[in-house]
């Protein structure tokens, strides 16, 4: 299951990325808004979203104007590992070495061919599981029991 939400900034780019997640037979449930409402924020859909993925099996991709926003508020929950999709390299690194669970991306700064490209590179980015790369991912779970009470 992929969940998506967005504030207002990243409305728009939300709605074309659902109807790209069913063409590429991917199962979404959005998590809002539903409609554009130019006084939300981001804080209230990016915490709805960490919330829901910690609950239940599945990834996320959360958008607003530059990304940076809903990216802090993902990685404040405690086993979300939220990064920026500024590009299909990103996308794709961010699997393979980081088993980046939330996709964040800056809709003011993609045009909707980029953004569907680097969904689709996320998607379909498995974790290499490569030693070197699950002891940082243990190191950041270390740091998240430490810090994060």
């Amino acid at each position: 299951m992929i969940y998506i939400a967005s504030d207002h900034g990243g409305y728009e780019l939300k709605e074309v990325l659902k109807k790209y997640l069913a063409e590429l037979g991917e199962s979404c449930e959005d998590l809002g808004p539903t409609t554009l409402d130019f006084n939300d924020d981001y804080p209230d859909y990016a915490s709805k979203l960490a919330e829901t993925l910690l609950q239940k099996d599945g990834r996320g991709i959360l958008l607003c104007r530059n990304a940076i926003g809903v990216c802090v508020v993902a990685n404040k929950f405690r086993g979300v590992r939220a990064g920026i999709g500024y590009s299909t390299y990103a996308a794709k690194t961010m699997r393979e070495d980081d088993d980046v669970n939330v996709l964040c991306l800056p809709a003011d700064a993609l045009k909707i061919d980029a953004a569907k490209e680097i969904v689709r590179m996320w998607l379909s980015t498995p974790f290499s599981r490569e030693p070197r790369h699950q002891r940082r991912i243990a190191k950041i779970a270390d740091i998240e029991r430490e810090h994060m009470k």
